[in-house]
């Protein structure tokens, strides 16, 4: 079984510079890529220079993670994808565990190791922890971390557990799963597309698995910072875009519910005066009437699974009941 480690950059040469060379040291059994998103510093010269052994794959307009991983992902012929960010550290015999898993176990589909946070090693990263989750009314949510709350990795995830979403920023999934699901929704263009992904596997009763035995490290925020408007818009629109494609159930019912609990966020930004939080909010939500009737046709092609949820609604538990609370 072979495996491809592929990097999707846009003008990141520094991050290449910073965490190429330890993916190069600790990926023997991977052969490794480049997909560059028509970046316009010296990324792809870099490479070339430094690292002629990997396969540059340059895409021919910066499609975001959606598009660039799936223009890119036609052309690497490897049984299993490693989709890579480009601010991740990996560490020694990382590939292994996973291997072992998909060499092992055939109904897996979807792999996510282990996420701390590079910044402070002690804990894990915001994006994807220990494996992510989904509350009934979309709002997702990791084993390590809840909204803000981050736990230290004192090895209680150091095992192995079904998962319903496994993050974008080590992503691993099988060839013909990518290719049986379609690859990524690029009406997303970045943010929250795996999740949508994994939603897609799960109503196929495809498994999305997390390995605690591996493990990275994950800067976050190395194309948008969490305190950006724009992260907030793509957040709150493309996680209604996926709810709309994929939840089971009474679905008018579900968007108004969301709808009200995101107008609860907005109050929250207004009383920490991110006001253009709530601008972002509110367009997130007009992108969202506008593509309506298009994510209505999208639904009607695709199936619906119930059980998707962990918990009916990880706002009133950890916010009202104080569960998930370090």
């Amino acid at each position: 079984m072979k495996i491809a480690v592929v990097i999707l950059n846009w003008n990141g040469q520094k991050l290449l510079e910073q965490f190429l060379p330890a993916v190069m040291a600790f990926s023997e059994e991977a052969t490794i890529y480049v997909a560059d998103n028509a970046s316009t510093d010296d990324s792809v010269h870099y490479i070339k220079e430094n690292f002629p052994e990997i396969t540059i794959i340059e895409n021919s307009e910066n499609g975001g993670y959606a598009k660039g991983y799936n223009d890119a992902l036609i052309q690497v012929e490897e049984d299993i994808y490693c989709l890579l960010n480009s601010d991740v550290e990996v560490t020694e015999n990382w590939l292994k565990p996973i291997l072992t898993e998909f060499v092992n176990n055939s109904e897996t589909a979807i792999i996510q190791p282990k996420i701390l946070d590079y910044k402070n090693k002690a804990y894990f990263e915001y994006a994807g922890a220990a494996g992510g989750f989904i509350d009934k009314y979309g709002y997702p949510f990791c084993r390590g971390r809840v909204f803000n709350a981050i736990e230290k990795d004192n090895k209680q995830y150091n095992d192995k557990a079904d998962i319903f979403w496994a993050s974008g920023a080590c992503f691993f999934i099988r060839k013909s799963v990518f290719k049986t699901l379609g690859g990524f929704d690029e009406s997303f263009f970045a943010h929250m597309e795996e999740i949508d992904l994994c939603w897609r596997a799960f109503n196929q009763d495809l498994k999305t698995v997390y390995i605690g035995k591996s493990t990275v490290f994950h800067v976050g925020g190395a194309t948008l910072k969490n305190t950006n408007p724009k992260k907030t818009y793509l957040n709150f629109r493309n996680s209604l875009f996926t709810l709309t494609k994929n939840a089971s159930g009474n679905l008018f019912l579900l968007i108004f519910t969301r709808l009200l609990l995101d107008g609860v966020a907005s109050v929250m930004f207004l009383f920490t005066f991110k006001f253009q939080h709530i601008l972002a909010v509110l367009k997130a939500h007009l992108s969202f009437y506008k593509n309506l009737p298009t994510l209505l046709k999208k639904r009607h092609v695709l199936n619906q699974k119930t059980g998707y949820f962990k918990t009916k609604s990880i706002v009133w538990d950890y916010h009202i009941k104080g569960l998930y609370r370090s």
